[in-house]
């Protein structure tokens, strides 16, 4: 460690470049410690970070520069599902005059190499970004070992410290898997998205973003999905409309729901595993895939003996500027369990950066966050669900609705309905929370994020001209209330 000896005590003339080896050391380079890192350092600060080295399933012992969203998340997702879309069309085309074969063969293999080398190239540019900006990247694991030092261990043991002005913790999360008996033969979404082979029969374990993205993944390509949720309808925490909605269009699509089931017990046999549910019921799969939550990555950084607090699950406690209990050491993304996604690590990072190095307190601003579900169709929404505004309400709610069969379908002779609903404050006429379920949602809905965050009205919406002929307008058309929610304690 190079810090400068001082002479009698004095340090009045010693400046944070010479007590200092970094004006800032971050630990992960995903999504938001990347952007916290690059901005700082145009902000002028000497910038370190460190990351474990690459591979695409994640342990305590690998990562890589992107984290978990370009390496094993969002991006890989995102690209086996526009794969997994491709089926459906290609049996849709027929109405549309395409002289399709009854035997459209998939290779999974050859996706997955695709997908491989995407996540490799992006690894390579999210290097380059932090080449570029002048921060300099440890390969290996950091660990805190006090207010303004860090520990780096190198692959082969070999450990260096440095000292920071600040350090940022950025380690993200990690899958989480239930103690049930044979929990070992399960996988998470990690190896979810390396598998050999395209498994023909699945087991799913959950009801979140991940479980429903992945049943629509593995149908899309021609496997038989069993999908066990604990509560009546899956995704929990989405307005109850769309959730319905959701549950149709994945049983529409040949998955299997098990409402209100747990798994009690794997075991593996010559036919596969067999899966036992709290309701008696036996499964045979190939691949059982738990998608029961995440945990933050906090368990190694000896965060205890610095004096960090953290919660019960591991979450690093923040306050508004994400500032961790002690003052010179900070916190961001999915290891604080704030609001877990992507691009809101990434403003909480820019907002960090701004803080402590642009001479600018700024406070990330978690409301009125756009989020997508990338089933099929997927589901997007932006503010408060019908149940959240009813919840919060201090006057009347008017609620906005409208169900059609997308044009697409109308020729193609498929069944499933696009659901889109607004949410109005009826005292203000502001949009407080808009959602839908069909194609494209998630296109639409970044722009219906702008009208809402910037307090747009029910009756600017109105005003505004419609795209003809497109889903989106439709947005712009509902002109007539579906229902009217009086406030609570009102008559």
């Amino acid at each position: 460690m190079s810090r400068k000896m001082l002479i009698d005590g004095d340090v009045s003339n010693v400046s944070d470049e010479d007590q200092y080896d970094f004006d800032l050391f971050v630990i992960g380079a995903g999504s938001g410690g990347v952007r916290a890192s690059r901005f700082s350092a145009q902000y002028g600060a000497k910038v370190g970070i460190c990351e474990l080295p690459f591979h695409p399933v994640s342990s305590e012992t690998v990562g890589g520069v992107g984290g978990t969203c370009v390496i094993r998340g969002c991006v890989p997702k995102k690209i086996l599902v526009y794969g997994a879309g491709f089926g459906p069309e290609i049996q849709d085309a027929r109405e549309y005059g395409w002289q399709v074969n009854e035997n459209v063969d998939f290779d999974w293999k050859r996706l997955l190499h695709k997908k491989t080398e995407e996540i490799v190239r992006l690894n390579g540019v999210y290097k380059r970004l932090l080449s570029n900006a002048g921060v300099k990247l440890f390969e290996g694991e950091g660990r805190i070992v006090g207010p303004n030092e860090v520990e780096v261990i190198q692959l082969d043991g070999t450990k260096l410290s440095y000292s920071a002005k600040h350090i940022l913790i950025a380690t993200g999360s990690r899958a989480h898997s239930p103690d049930i008996p044979g929990h070992e033969l399960a996988i998470t979404s990690d190896e979810a998205l390396s598998l050999e082979e395209l498994p023909k029969r699945v087991v799913i374990l959950g009801g979140g973003y991940i479980a429903v993205e992945f049943a629509s993944i593995w149908r899309g390509m021609g496997s038989t999905v069993n999908l066990c949720f604990r509560k009546e309808l899956p995704l929990r925490g989405f307005d109850d409309e769309m959730r319905a909605l959701v549950a149709r269009n994945l049983e529409g699509r040949g998955i299997i729901l098990h409402p209100q089931t747990n798994l009690t017990k794997l075991v593996k046999t010559e036919d596969g595993i067999k899966v036992t549910t709290d309701h008696g019921e036996e499964l045979m799969a190939d691949v059982v895939l738990f998608a029961t939550g995440r945990v933050p990555n906090t368990k190694r950084l000896n965060l205890q003996a610095v004096g960090v607090e953290v919660d019960k699950i591991g979450a690093v406690k923040v306050d508004e500027y994400s500032r961790t209990s002690v003052p010179s050491i900070w916190a961001i993304g999915d290891v604080t369990n704030r609001m877990n996604l992507t691009p809101v690590a990434l403003m909480e990072g820019s907002m960090f950066a701004k803080t402590v190095f642009g001479n600018e307190p700024s406070k990330p601003d978690h409301s009125n966050v756009p989020c997508a579900v990338f089933c099929i169709p997927p589901l997007s929404v932006v503010g408060l669900s019908e149940e959240q505004a009813i919840e919060h309400a201090t006057g009347d709610i008017l609620v906005f609705t409208s169900t059609f069969k997308p044009m697409k379908n109308t020729i193609s002779g498929r069944q499933e309905k696009t659901l889109m609903k607004l949410i109005v404050d009826a005292d203000t006429d502001k949009v407080i929370g808009a959602s839908m379920c069909g194609p494209d949602a998630p296109e639409i809905m970044q722009g219906i994020a702008i009208a809402i965050k910037c307090g747009a009205t029910k009756a600017q919406f109105d005003n505004t001209v419609g795209i003809h002929p497109s889903a989106a307008e439709e947005f712009v058309t509902m002109r007539s209330a579906t229902r009217r929610i009086a406030a609570a304690g009102k008559p």
